[in-house]
């Protein structure tokens, strides 16, 4: 009888995977700098998303070669004297959830 793989680690409060799993942005979705605005955007089929400065830092680094751990780590890095974990989490799961980020 084969034996099953074991879970990914997930956060106990978000549920998204922390070792492991990848996170890629939505193959519908393309994440852009409008000099127009003057800012971030992610384009999806019929809507355009307007994005802060953290969140577009947040999406450009689902690349899908970096964990959910690798990308708090890289943030807390750029945002010194910040706990970012949380947030970022956060952000995560409410993205996955909307479609914009796809774990791989």
């Amino acid at each position: 009888m084969p034996s099953k793989a074991p879970a990914p680690r997930v956060d106990r409060v978000s549920g998204l995977p922390t070792d492991q799993p990848r996170l890629a942005l939505s193959r519908k979705a393309l994440l852009k700098y409008d000099r127009l605005r003057n800012t971030s955007v992610l384009l999806l089929p019929e809507r355009v998303v307007k994005l802060n400065a953290t969140s577009a830092a947040v999406l450009h680094l689902c690349n899908g070669i970096l964990t959910v751990g690798k990308i708090v780590d890289e943030l807390q890095s750029s945002y010194e004297g910040t706990a970012v974990e949380a947030d970022v989490v956060a952000f995560l799961a409410d993205a996955i959830a909307r479609g914009w980020v796809e774990v791989r």
